[in-house]
């Protein structure tokens, strides 16, 4: 016989999106969290530049106005960090690039700065506590090197 109660079907088990068992809602959290993971990973596979078997050559002038040939530096670590004074993770990660280049000399940390003139570097390489030699940028050295966002370590 059909009820003819007009009260509303009141959801059952899972039914209720608010009565959801704890551990599923963990589970779909930790399913969404691990997507995430890979496609940040993947994210910075797709974006790294592609290489040749050896650096492309530059030769750039430092904030003195002394030249700096890569070629000269061969047989040698070589770091490239191109950064920008406006960019706030670059300016986060520059103590651990001032803190590496001191306590491993025998690398050579090169900071390429793609802005900038070499009188408002200074300043910025002051007041950051840069340790490493800081050279003005070239946009042919950045596309050489496949850099599209800041910062880019090479």
């Amino acid at each position: 016989m059909l009820s003819t109660d007009n009260k509303a079907r009141e959801p059952v088990g899972d039914e209720s999106p608010s009565k959801k068992p704890l551990t599923r809602v963990l589970r779909e959290w930790a399913l969404w969290l691990m997507i995430g993971a890979a496609l940040f990973h993947f994210s910075g596979q797709w974006r790294a530049p592609e290489l040749p078997e050896n650096a492309p050559h530059f030769q750039l002038s430092d904030l003195e106005g002394r030249l700096v040939n890569l070629k000269e530096l061969r047989g040698r670590p070589v770091v490239l960090n191109f950064w920008a004074t406006w960019c706030g993770p670059c300016r986060f990660e520059i103590p651990s690039f001032s803190a590496f280049a001191d306590a491993h000399p025998e690398v050579a940390v090169l900071g390429i700065a793609v802005d900038g003139d070499p009188e408002t570097l200074k300043a910025s390489a002051r007041d950051l506590g840069i340790t490493y030699r800081v050279l003005l940028g070239q946009k042919s050295v950045q596309k050489a090197y496949g850099v599209s966002t800041l910062p880019t370590t090479v």
